[in-house]
């Protein structure tokens, strides 16, 4: 198979998984899981990680080192289009002018489900400002090619609420802006195991990206390493395309003329 490579934006990658770096034990744990999922874009919660706006503590840069990793600043824990706008802002000062961001803004804090109005509102104010926005959104196919027209580089529907590990519940809104994008498509949030991110990739998706399934495993180390390969056979199962379904209708495996008779 040639070279399969995934653009967002002018920017070019071999992985399809992308994967966060918050919950695990340590940062000496955070690495190891994120060198087992073969992963070359991480997400760092501008608020909850340092990665300079705090002189003098542990940085996740020590260990993630940004010539090594595409580095995907989030607004996790933004509740207005204002605070998450103002936050990517300063993960650019952070960043030495990074442009390429992760916008969410949640609606209520107990579901993270995103609020799409405040989302829509920074995403527009983001793109003007110069960044390249990949946009956490609910599985609305409407609201996803909204986004798409106002200049974001990516959108990203759940397959499920964030941390549930449900897995996909809604293929087709899915498959509906699947079909309708013109940028790429990645599952963000409620991927629970390997298996789940095999069908977000037989789907059609462009990538998938996982934070607690990798970091609440047993083996957080283990469990990323199964989700590379997930993603990776997901993906050659929809490049080669699928035998059509056929109910009530059985098919031997084998050729049936030529056989040997009595």
């Amino acid at each position: 198979m040639s070279k399969d490579i995934l653009k967002i934006g002018a920017r070019e990658f071999s992985s399809r998984l992308l994967v966060g770096t918050g919950k695990y034990r340590d940062f000496d744990e955070t690495r190891e899981a994120v060198e087992a999922s073969g992963a070359e874009i991480i997400t760092v919660a501008i608020r909850r990680t340092n990665i300079g706006q705090e002189p003098g503590q542990p940085s996740l840069l020590d260990v993630l080192p940004p010539d090594r990793y595409t580095l995907l600043p989030n607004t996790a824990g933004c509740y207005t289009a204002d605070d998450a706008v103002r936050t990517l802002r300063l993960a650019r000062e952070l960043l030495d002018g990074h442009n390429l961001v992760k916008l969410e803004v949640l609606g209520d804090a107990d579901t993270l489900f995103p609020d799409m109005t405040q989302t829509l509102a920074a995403a527009e104010t983001l793109v003007k400002d110069g960044f390249d926005v990949m946009v956490y959104c609910s599985d609305d196919p409407i609201m996803a090619k909204r986004l798409e027209e106002v200049g974001c580089v990516a959108v990203m529907p759940l397959a499920s609420l964030i941390g549930s590990g449900m897995g996909i519940l809604n293929p087709w809104n899915l498959r509906l802006i699947i079909d309708n994008a013109r940028v790429p498509v990645i599952v963000d949030a409620g991927v629970g195991t390997a298996s789940d991110a095999a069908i977000a990739m037989e789907l059609g998706c462009d990538g998938v990206l996982m934070n607690t399934a990798i970091a609440r495993a047993q083996n957080p180390v283990l469990m990323a390493s199964a989700m590379k390969k997930g993603v990776e056979a997901g993906r050659e199962a929809f490049l080669a395309g699928r035998m059509p379904r056929k109910l009530y209708s059985g098919a031997p495996s084998s050729p049936t003329s030529g056989l040997i008779t009595g």
